[in-house]
C-alpha cells in the first residue's frame, strides 16, 4: 500500500478534480491519496468524482482556505 500526497494548492476548477482523477487512475487498490487544495469548488468536485470512480473518501477537512481530502483507492 502506498501513501501519495498531491499538492494542488493554487489551482482553479476544474484542475484539482482532473489531476486527482489522473492520479487515482495510476494507483493500486488499497493505496491512499491525500489531496490538498485551495479551490472552494473542490469541496463539490472531489466527492462528485469519487461517486463516479467508486473510490472511498476516508476524510475531508477544511482549514481556513485549505481543503484536505484523504482517499482510498478501491
Amino acid at each position: 500500500m502506498a501513501d501519495i500526497n498531491l499538492d494542488l494548492k493554487g489551482l482553479k476548477c476544474p484542475l484539482p478534480a482532473i489531476k486527482t482523477e489522473k492520479t487515482l487512475a495510476s494507483l493500486a487498490p488499497g493505496d491512499r491519496l491525500t489531496v490538498e487544495c485551495t479551490d472552494p469548488m473542490a469541496a463539490i468536485d472531489i466527492p462528485h468524482l469519487l461517486q463516479k470512480t467508486g473510490d472511498r473518501l476516508v476524510m475531508s477537512e477544511r482549514n481556513d482556505s485549505r481543503l484536505v481530502f484523504r482517499i482510498e483507492k478501491v
